[in-house]
C-alpha cells in the first residue's frame, strides 16, 4: 500500500521546500519587479504547486498550500474494494426472452413461402 501524505499545514510547512519568483502578467511595476509568485514542491510525493494570482506573496502562499492540500487529498484517496457479485437469474432469463422475441420477429420478416 503506498504511503499516507500528512495534509496537516505544521508538517507540511516541515517537509515542503519554499520558491519565490516573479508572477509576470499584468498588475503593473509591483507584480514585475517583486517576488510574489510561490512554488512548493513537496518531495515524499513529488507533487509541485503553483499559485501567482495575486499580487501579494502572502496570499500567494496561503493558495499553494491550499492547492497542495487538496492534491495530497487526492493522492490519499483509496477506492472501497469491489465485491464480485452473482449475476441473478432472472437477468438471463430477460435476455434469453428477448433474444427469443427478437428471432421471432425477424424469422416472422423472411420471404413468403410459394
Amino acid at each position: 500500500m503506498p504511503p499516507q501524505f500528512h495534509t496537516d499545514r505544521e508538517t507540511l510547512e516541515k517537509e515542503v521546500v519554499m520558491n519565490f519568483m516573479r508572477a509576470g502578467g499584468p498588475g503593473g511595476q509591483h507584480r514585475n519587479k517583486v517576488e510574489s509568485g510561490v512554488r512548493l514542491f513537496h518531495p515524499p510525493s513529488g507533487i509541485t504547486v503553483i499559485a501567482t494570482e495575486r499580487r501579494s506573496q502572502h496570499q500567494n502562499r496561503e493558495l499553494a498550500y491550499e492547492r497542495l492540500i487538496e492534491r495530497l487529498k487526492k493522492k490519499n484517496h483509496r477506492p472501497k474494494p469491489r465485491k464480485p457479485t452473482k449475476k441473478p437469474r432472472s437477468a438471463d432469463r430477460k435476455r434469453l426472452d428477448a433474444k427469443k422475441q427478437r428471432s421471432e420477429t425477424k424469422r416472422d420478416r423472411g420471404h413468403p413461402e410459394d
